[in-house]
């Protein structure tokens, strides 16, 4: 929760938007996902844009399907929505099945129905129907941060902690099968620290690991004491004790050379005049986004336009045109 309340307060304060469009978002149906996640992102662009976003949000696919009894006896209407939405990390249940990071997150994507006081309101079939929720990654941001749901409250409202051990990589962790979007770079991506929580709900301990960047090392932080350690002595890539974890995404890069390839962190900073940049189509042309599918004139006028400016400043006065 503290994690979460800091960096939308930075958000906030470091927001480059000055004057927030209002837009209405429009239902998708499920046929054009690429074009409607990008739409949606810039949309979302009009009014949020700080190193928050650049750094940590990524996009979701939210998809409801109807699932209301026809009269020949088959369920769902064929009425299917879809929509995209930012997020800033990701919460990810844990189960008795669960032995890794890559279980967690397959529970967090599994198909739900929703029946009884969960029903879902079909617009098609004008009443409110048992229906299917399914969440998917669409597009990943270059630092995600893992929360791992170890506290659960029962039916009596009584709370306590999951302590099953679970492992999780610490590099290489490999997104391309959970990433549905099919544009954007490879999702692939290295544990740089994380948060552990000893203890029970009454009474815990808070201590952390974090690999220093200059020298590649492992380091142990509890309260005023820190240390180097071994990653293997230490058992770190498994533990009942890890609470939220920090991944960085790499990108293979040809060295100077031209012979080898080296893992590099890019951040490349989201604004309206660079949509080369968006995660969706990254280093690609601006010219190929004209295929976009929109009804909205102002984003015509910024697919169909390289030099969007005029647009930008509309929406953000005073911001200039940014570089990488």
């Amino acid at each position: 929760e503290l994690l979460a309340f800091l960096l939308d307060g930075i958000h906030e304060d470091l927001n480059r938007v000055r004057k927030r469009a209002c837009i209405e978002e429009k239902d998708c149906n499920g046929t054009n996902d690429e074009g409607d996640a990008i739409t949606a992102w810039s949309h979302y662009l009009l009014r949020n844009q700080s190193i928050i976003v650049d750094l940590f949000q990524g996009q979701l696919r939210n998809t409801m399907s109807c699932r209301n009894k026809q009269p020949d006896g088959t369920h769902g209407c064929g009425h299917v929505n879809v929509k995209f939405d930012p997020f800033m990390y990701l919460s990810l249940p844990i189960s008795d099945k669960c032995n890794s990071l890559d279980d967690c997150l397959d529970l967090f994507c599994e198909e739900e129905l929703l029946a009884g006081d969960e029903q879902w309101y079909c617009p098609k079939c004008k009443t409110h129907v048992n229906a299917t929720k399914k969440i998917d990654l669409f597009m990943l941001p270059p630092i995600l941060i893992i929360h791992l749901k170890r506290f659960k409250f029962s039916m009596n409202g009584q709370k306590s902690k999951i302590d099953r051990s679970i492992r999780y990589p610490l590099d290489d962790w490999n997104l391309k099968n959970m990433k549905k979007s099919e544009s954007g770079i490879y999702p692939l991506y290295d544990l740089y620290a994380i948060s552990h929580h000893k203890g029970n709900v009454a009474s815990g301990h808070y201590t952390a690991h974090a690999k220093n960047r200059f020298d590649g090392k492992w380091y142990n932080f509890n309260d005023s004491q820190c240390h180097r350690v071994d990653p293997l002595k230490e058992q770190l890539g498994s533990g009942s004790s890890a609470y939220c974890l920090f991944y960085n995404r790499v990108e293979r890069v040809p060295q100077a050379n031209g012979r080898h390839l080296e893992k590099k962190t890019v951040i490349r900073r989201q604004s309206i005049s660079r949509p080369e940049l968006w995660p969706h189509l990254q280093r690609a042309k601006a010219a190929e986004w004209k295929s976009v599918r929109t009804n909205d004139h102002v984003w015509d006028n910024v697919l169909e336009d390289d030099d969007d400016e005029e647009q930008n400043e509309k929406y953000n006065p005073g911001l200039s045109r940014i570089t990488e």
